[in-house]
């Protein structure tokens, strides 16, 4: 017996001697860190494996069915002028984005200005004495909620994976929802206690849970802003200046302030928004998209900062037609980065006043953004509060990195093709949801992204992220209000610069381009 048992450890570790010499299962070590003291760590190279797999696991596109109780509508709460409508489409986009639930905002404004024939009108038309005002606000709101209803009815499902036994009975009770349930927003003031009650019954049929979300501002600068923003909309500039506007408003808001109630109802579930995310109360609240609904708002202010996107200058993959990787700059590179540095100091750093503002910078962990942005000067600047800044101090993130492409890292187009034909087949025919054999897809991205956007959404500083072709792809997509399978087809060329400033109908976009002297497939070199 103890000679079998030597026999079979002796041959155990000639197996496994064996193992290690297989480049398949190959060490290699990470280059030293800049911290000379810093361990090295080491990493297996990537292999195939060939497993007994006659039943695998089929990954794809969500076939949940949720009840209708998953579902959630929420119903905005407010004075005008306090941001609703912007809150509103935020909350839409982000739900629709990274969770890929079906969501959808129904504007009583927007109902309103169809039965006026989009005519801008006086504050008076929102008097409560004014009867035939009030009966056509009250029809906007009667049309708003009936388009509520049968949107989210619509939701029922077509189609299953697997067929229930019993599928009359699962058709009239379940409803596609993503993962987590249709969520529909009524954006209005819903002002009283007796119309959040007179929804609550209108909504009743669907099932559906039901919050509201009281927004409340008395920041002076806050809601000249949001003043300022209706004023930008076509129907106001057609008729009053910016003066009058404001004027109209306020006293739009004296005749909702006469009748206003504040949510206090003990048996509702709510949040309550004050002054841009400064004080939020929840109560009664249940659910995971509810909760994730409150998680978002954490993070949310008013303040509407441009954002600036750039693409790290030209690797030496991207010159190669490689994908992946951890490269250095080529020349060209180079010269973007100096050019990067100069156009910051100008367009970044300083609002259109030509007056210092405060402003961060992001790169991911990759060699490429950290040498992009390193000719960027970081000076300090006083904050009128007394507090000394540091401009455009570099963070680093991982969540930033490029898609991994697993095997497929470092190799060309063309090399995949010929190494791994049915790979390349499968990402042309379904870019989005395409998975890297042991790397990443942009189902994947969006995930690991999902916390860098709650970052974003929390700065009150203008950003720069030095990043990657998907990674930007992805925030671009993401606050340009663009469906998330969209992804793969945003244009993020080399040597530009891409600026989005928030407004209550979107973000304002504006290019940039730095260096002029790259073409073709040079200026947007193929990456994932």
């Amino acid at each position: 017996l103890k000679l079998k048992l030597a026999a079979s450890a002796a041959s155990t570790v000639v197996q496994t001697r064996r193992r290690w010499r297989d480049p398949r299962y190959a060490l290699k070590d990470l280059p030293m860190s800049e911290d000379a003291r810093a361990p090295r760590f080491p990493v297996m190279t990537p292999s195939a494996v060939h497993a007994d797999n006659p039943y695998p696991q089929v990954w794809g596109p969500p076939a949940t069915l949720a009840t209708r109780s998953d579902n959630l509508v929420c119903a905005m709460v407010g004075l005008p002028a306090r941001g609703k409508t912007y809150i509103a489409r935020k909350l839409c986009q982000y739900i629709s984005f990274f969770y890929g639930s079906p969501c959808k905002v129904f504007n009583v404004g927007e109902y309103l200005l169809r039965l006026v024939d989009g005519k801008f009108q006086k504050a008076t038309f929102f008097d409560e004495a004014n009867v035939e005002a009030k009966a056509l606000r009250r029809q906007a709101s009667e049309n708003a909620v009936s388009d509520l209803c049968e949107w989210m009815a619509a939701r029922k499902a077509s189609k299953r994976k697997f067929a229930p036994e019993n599928s009359e009975a699962d058709k009239c009770s379940s409803y596609i929802s993503g993962e987590f349930g249709a969520v529909a927003i009524y954006d209005a003031t819903n002002s009283t206690k007796d119309r959040r009650a007179w929804l609550l019954e209108k909504l009743k049929p669907l099932g559906a849970k039901v919050v509201f979300l009281e927004v409340v501002c008395s920041d002076p600068d806050r809601l000249a802003e949001n003043m300022a923003s209706t004023h930008r909309t076509l129907q106001v500039q057609e008729v009053l200046s910016a003066e009058d506007t404001a004027a109209e408003i306020r006293e739009r808001i004296g005749y909702y302030q006469q009748v206003y109630e504040p949510l206090s109802e003990k048996d509702f579930s709510w949040i309550k928004f004050v002054d841009g995310g400064r004080e939020i109360s929840l109560h009664n609240l249940r659910g995971f998209m509810a909760s994730r609904f409150a998680q978002f708002l954490l993070n949310l202010h008013g303040q509407r900062r441009p954002i600036f996107f750039s693409r790290h200058g030209q690797s030496e993959y991207n010159r190669l037609g490689k994908i992946g990787g951890d490269s250095v700059l080529t020349e060209h590179g180079e010269e973007y980065a100096s050019a990067l540095a100069e156009w910051v100091d100008k367009e970044v750093k300083q609002d259109s006043e030509g007056k210092a503002r405060p402003a961060r910078l992001w790169t991911s962990s990759l060699k490429r953004t950290r040498l992009t942005a390193r000719h960027i000067r970081h000076d300090s600047v006083c904050l009128p509060n007394g507090t000394e800044w540091v401009q455009m101090r570099p963070k680093m993130f991982r969540n930033l990195d490029e898609i991994y492409a697993g095997l497929c890292d470092g190799m060309t187009y063309e090399e995949i093709e010929r190494e791994f034909p049915e790979e390349a087949a499968a990402r042309k025919g379904d870019k989005f949801e395409y998975r890297y054999p042991r790397g990443e897809s942009y189902t994947d991205l969006i995930s690991r992204l999902e916390p860098m956007a709650h970052e974003m959404e929390r700065s009150q500083e203008t950003l720069l992220i030095v990043a990657h072709q998907a990674i930007l792809r992805v925030l671009y997509a993401y606050f340009m209000g663009k469906p998330r399978e969209a992804c793969p087809s945003v244009s993020i060329p080399l040597n530009t610069v891409i600026k989005l400033t928030p407004t209550v109908e979107g973000c304002l976009e504006e290019r940039f381009t730095l260096l002029p002297n790259l073409q073709g497939k040079e200026k947007d070199p193929a990456s994932h």
